[in-house]
């Protein structure tokens, strides 16, 4: 049944994930301390208005996206959900959170998982290494209704978390894979028909660890066989992290591998990095991560240039501060107290202000701003006419260089894990950041 705050004039190709009508190719990546619920509600409102007129919702939270006054943000943050299975704008996913602490009811991932209303399909990214407790953590996203997709993390390239046989080390045990593929499917479908609902699960990965050692195909098939919905590939190693370019090839040999939607990820900066990688991999949806930092209007080029749309010039300085304020008051309401979600705020505003003609002494002082109302009077003390530069396109995020893999001892020894290795696994879910 099609949300009926949504309106379609004329009929356009829907990416179907399961029960999902994914109107538009696009996917936020969960990024740890960025893609909160304020900032994945921006980017989707962005990318809804990146639709052609036809296409675009027409509640009233969509049409005011971008007055930051007190009555939307109560509206936005407690007024009626509008989620539903249609995602026309695509898939925003939330920052990822840990099977463990979800069973064990951390009060932060909890609070990670809870029902934004505003949201129109709820995406929750979970990371675990445990087959049993990740099953157990599906029951619970799909028994107490806090998701409508389940996204599994293989990609993560931190050494806290690959060091101990997490994140994108894990798919070279193949038998680990498949039995965490399988009892998360098997968890989210049984739960799913007692619930009178589908709940798809799919999965990001890497290319592999190295060069030496690839992961993606194999795991893939794993995948595929195991019940995945969809498969999302960085096109990158672990050992690459964000360095160097990435292979797009590996996204259109996957494509060609499996019979799943796969999602392709890596160096996606601009609408028209997105039109070129669709065309030249063949990949069914764009996943974009560091590319949004300080610029979640990317969502509405990318939209827009998906629909074969003319995509929007990018915002002035007033505009860009006008977004900032919208932000910061939603993450203020967010947190519950001015002073952390003023310090949530500070990363972004510098990512914000990204090529803009701001001086050393006005960034120093902004990054330390404690409250809403300090922080307009500092931006208002900018150069507000600045039109958008030149230096604000392209890549985001630091890309840093190739790096050794951090793999438990004798990890890469062989493809399937022993009876020490898989005795040390729980320790992969401790100090990882998500909850």
């Amino acid at each position: 049944m099609v949300d009926p705050l949504l309106r379609r004039s004329d009929p356009a190709p829907v990416l179907e994930v399961g029960p999902l009508r994914l109107w538009s190719p696009v996917i936020l990546a969960p990024m740890a301390g960025v893609t909160d619920a304020p900032f994945r509600r921006l980017c989707r409102l962005f990318g809804e208005h990146g639709l052609p007129t036809g296409l675009r919702p027409q509640d009233e939270a969509s049409q005011r996206m971008m007055e930051p006054t007190a009555d939307v943000v109560e509206t936005l943050n407690g007024g009626t959900s509008v989620r539903g299975l249609d995602a026309p704008a695509g898939l925003y996913v939330t920052e990822m959170v840990t099977s463990r602490a979800l069973v064990e009811r951390n009060a932060e991932t909890m609070r990670m998982v809870r029902t934004d209303p505003s949201e129109r399909v709820r995406s929750i990214q979970l990371y675990g290494v445990d087959p049993r407790i990740m099953a157990e953590a599906t029951r619970i996203l799909v028994e107490e209704d806090l998701a409508d997709h389940i996204d599994l993390n293989f990609g993560c390239p931190v050494p806290k978390v690959t060091r101990k046989g997490g994140g994108a080390a894990l798919p070279w045990k193949r038998d680990l894979l498949e039995d965490l593929l399988r009892a998360v499917v098997g968890a989210a479908d049984a739960t799913g028909r007692a619930a009178g609902r589908e709940v798809p699960v799919t999965m990001k990965m890497r290319i592999g660890i190295d060069d030496e050692h690839l992961t993606y195909l194999d795991a893939a098939r794993i995948a595929q066989r195991s019940g995945i919905a969809g498969i999302g590939l960085h096109a990158r190693t672990q050992a690459q992290h964000y360095s160097g370019r990435a292979d797009w090839t590996a996204i259109a040999r996957l494509r060609d591998e499996v019979s799943v939607p796969v999602f392709g990820n890596g160096d996606v900066f601009s609408g028209e990095d997105a039109v070129a990688m669709i065309d030249q991999t063949g990949c069914d949806a764009v996943v974009v991560g560091r590319g949004c930092q300080g610029r979640p209007w990317l969502f509405r080029d990318l939209v827009a240039a998906t629909h074969g749309e003319s995509i929007p010039a990018g915002p002035n300085l007033r505009e860009v501060v006008h977004i900032i304020e919208t932000h910061a008051a939603w993450t203020v309401e967010d947190q519950g107290d001015e002073l952390h979600g003023m310090r949530e705020m500070r990363k972004h505003i510098g990512w914000y202000l990204r090529g803009f003609a701001v001086g050393g002494p006005a960034r120093r002082d902004l990054n330390l701003v404690s409250t809403l109302e300090e922080l307009h009077e500092r931006l208002g003390a900018l150069d507000l006419d600045q039109g958008f530069p030149e230096a604000a396109e392209g890549p985001r995020g630091r890309a840093g260089g190739v790096k050794t893999p951090h793999l438990p001892d004798g990890w890469l020894d062989s493809p399937y894990l022993g009876e020490a290795e898989r005795s040390q696994l729980h320790l992969a879910e401790l100090g990882v950041s998500g909850g």
